[in-house]
């Protein structure tokens, strides 16, 4: 209960903010829609008809405030219409309709996972020759720190046209850029927890005169079965966020990132927020499944999940 209590206190004050900033980001399009539909409430007392006489509008603002929380086309959704949004194209639409979320989710998550399992596979091997070679500690790291600056909204377009020009579409060009982000988070915890073994460990296995081999399958790879955890589930989250990065300038049908980009074209903010929630809910669900298989695998380890 403890250490549910302060996610939850988060969460109640994001959206308690979210719910007051809906009034201020909504009420002149609120008044506005009033003014057209003959709906103009006279003022209450002289503050409000001086706050008004300069817009020709005598619209007292109380009586609007529960307008915005249901507005059709709002600048800002409120929590309510997000959440009608969601439960409409998840469950009230089939799975095999180009409006369902459930439908673009795959879309987004197949290259996500592809790219992921790249990334990973990647990222383990650079970590293992990082630290076994000297010489690619030196060179390879330095570039895989380099590559990381790299800005993400400039190379997904112009590595999907590149590909598409040799022919290469679809799942693939968006798993490289998925590969891209969550590659260089294996290889760093990865690092680390290889070369996490205290002195006095490394000297133990010197005294039996074990191999490098034997080392490594002993005492390097099952210490680094924590910080490697943790990289995976920071990597399957950049994953994600690349797979969407690269829907996003590419003009793409279908995936979270094509129903963005849906409600920003044809001004329907509720399809791209729907999409956008959809998304982190997709992400929290990934981080879970990393973070239940890291407690049984720590416990079989007899290790304790950090």
């Amino acid at each position: 209960m403890k250490s549910v209590l302060p996610i939850v206190t988060v969460v109640a004050v994001i959206f308690g903010i979210w719910m007051l900033a809906v009034i201020p980001m909504n009420m002149h399009l609120v008044a506005d829609q009033a003014q057209r539909d003959g709906q103009v409430v006279q003022p209450e007392t002289p503050a409000e008809r001086q706050a008004l006489s300069g817009t020709g509008l005598a619209i007292r603002n109380s009586a609007l405030i529960p307008l915005t929380y249901g507005f059709a086309r709002p600048r800002l959704p409120s929590p309510q219409q997000v959440a009608g949004e969601m439960g409409k194209t998840i469950f009230g639409t089939k799975i095999t309709s180009k409006r369902s979320l459930v439908y673009h989710g795959w879309v987004t998550l197949a290259p996500t996972l592809l790219g992921f399992v790249i990334g990973t596979g990647l990222g383990i091997l650079l970590a293992v020759g990082i630290d076994y070679s000297r010489v690619m500690d030196r060179s390879v790291m330095p570039w895989a720190i380099v590559s990381q600056t790299i800005p993400i909204l400039a190379l997904a377009p112009m590595v999907i046209v590149v590909l598409g020009s040799m022919g290469i579409q679809g799942l693939f060009p968006k798993s490289l850029i998925a590969a891209y982000l969550s590659f260089f988070p294996v290889v760093v915890g990865m690092v680390k927890g290889l070369r996490s073994p205290s002195a006095m460990q490394l000297d133990l296995l010197r005294t039996y005169n074990a191999s490098s081999a034997q080392g490594f399958w002993a005492l390097r790879l099952p210490a680094s079965a924590p910080y490697l955890f943790a990289s995976l589930k920071i990597g399957i989250s950049a994953s994600l966020v690349g797979t969407i990065v690269a829907e996003l300038p590419t003009g793409a049908r279908a995936g979270f990132g094509a129903r963005m980009l849906v409600g920003d074209q044809y001004g329907q903010p509720l399809v791209s927020w729907a999409a956008l929630f959809a998304a982190a809910l997709t992400a929290a669900a990934l981080v879970g499944i990393f973070s239940a298989i890291e407690r049984l695998t720590l416990r079989r380890m007899g290790m304790a999940a950090t």
